[in-house]
């Protein structure tokens, strides 16, 4: 499936996606082989919803304005011109630059909806009516099209046209105001998360609307995602116990679960997580720390009964952990079946042998010799993974090409 690369390769800079495989005629899941998705968006939620769908081998048509996806700019770090985030997230796709705002560039991409069974936007709806891509407007033009608006409040209510980014998403869904320490300032998630949530959503939506409109007889759909909604669906299982029970979460730095114990240690070198999720697993836990006896206790007989004495508990763990190394917990643990882990810095993850063993990290060479890396879809089926068929795109890359096939006579 891939290519090591060359010593050569390796030596030039020292840059870690240096030591990835590239992969050369890549091969993605053929479920959607045949279906074309129009991607009118930019930034990150709607590209990696095409993407994802590109993964399941749908043709994606990259359409930009003249100056490009926003996320082209968004940099440093750059590599060989190209910004990383845009590069994590545009693989699979053909650019064409058009100007749907002069009358020549509306034309084709009215022409190029025509051919699409898929439209994705991003724009608030009051731009989509506007600009005249609205599904209302674009089902006219093409029978049957699956619809899907990825925005930051959805196409209705009070707040669709607002304008939104992953940030303002996260504090608008509350996960801000339970992530970072007790008395600490709200923290932002370290990645993109609505946006990659809601660019889920939206590819998982999309694939149960094709499905769909092969059972009814073609029929489309409008799709509406919003980053809010998925953001705050994330969220479930901290509001649901709100909504039944008036227990409002508070930060606690990751110490803190309906769960006893649920929570990082320190250990003699590196912290480890924990988590003893069940009466057989704290029972194994404290057998494999030598001492049964305190788990056998009264007053930690349930999980409940744990939660009341959390602060007892994770002082004597912690007193534990600190006599030995990370390595020597983790060996102890994995061979009780206590479910316990690292927590990995990013270089630590990228170098995982697991995960590269998964084909997770690759790297793909574009039509000019660049080579960029690449984080797979993490699916495996049948034994194997989606690789790229093609490198993210230079800006317009595709134009004339995507152009002369709806003008074939010219």
């Amino acid at each position: 499936m891939t290519n090591q690369p060359s010593a050569e390769q390796q030596q030039s800079t020292g840059l870690p996606y240096e030591t990835l495989p590239i992969v050369k005629s890549g091969q993605t899941f053929g479920f959607l082989n045949g279906v074309r998705v129009l991607d009118l968006t930019t930034s990150v939620a709607g590209p990696y919803a095409t993407m994802l769908l590109s993964d399941f081998g749908a043709e994606i048509i990259k359409v930009e304005r003249p100056a490009g996806d926003d996320a082209r700019a968004w940099g440093p770090p750059f590599l060989h011109g190209q910004a990383l985030w845009f590069a994590a997230v545009n693989r699979n796709k053909r650019s064409v630059v058009i100007d749907a705002q002069s009358e020549a560039g509306r034309a084709d991409l009215l022409a190029l909806v025509r051919t699409a069974d898929v439209v994705v936007t991003n724009q608030p709806p009051s731009v989509q009516k506007k600009l005249g891509l609205d599904y209302d407007t674009l089902k006219q033009e093409r029978e049957g099209l699956i619809f899907v608006a990825i925005t930051g409040f959805g196409l209705e209510g009070e707040r669709a046209n607002l304008t939104c980014y992953d940030l303002i998403a996260e504090g608008y869904s509350g996960i801000m105001d339970i992530t970072g320490l007790a008395g600490a300032e709200p923290q932002k998630i370290g990645a993109p998360a609505a946006d990659m949530l809601a660019g889920q959503d939206a590819a998982m939506a999309t694939m149960a609307a094709l499905a769909g409109r092969h059972r009814n007889g073609g029929q489309g759909q409008c799709i509406d995602v919003s980053l809010v909604e998925s953001m705050t669906r994330f969220l479930s299982c901290r509001i649901s116990p709100y909504l039944g029970a008036g227990e409002i979460p508070e930060r606690t730095g990751g110490r803190d679960s309906v769960i006893a114990i649920y929570q990082p240690f320190e250990t003699a070198d590196h912290p480890i997580t924990l988590g003893l999720g069940s009466d057989a697993i704290w029972n194994r836990f404290w057998k494999a720390l030598g001492d049964p006896e305190f788990a056998a206790r009264a007053e930690f007989r349930s999980n409940a009964d744990r939660r009341e004495n959390r602060v007892e508990i994770v002082e004597r763990i912690q007193s534990l952990l600190l006599r030995e190394t990370r390595a020597h917990w983790l060996d102890v643990f994995r061979d009780a079946r206590v479910p316990a882990g690292p927590i990995n810095r990013v270089d630590e993850v990228a170098a995982d042998e697991h995960l590269r063993a998964r084909d997770l990290f690759y790297a793909v060479e574009d039509d000019q010799g660049r080579i960029l890396p690449q984080i797979g879809l993490g699916i495996r089926i049948n034994g194997k993974a989606s690789t790229a068929r093609l490198a993210p795109p230079r800006l317009g890359a595709d134009t004339q090409a995507i152009l002369r096939e709806l003008k074939p006579s010219e």
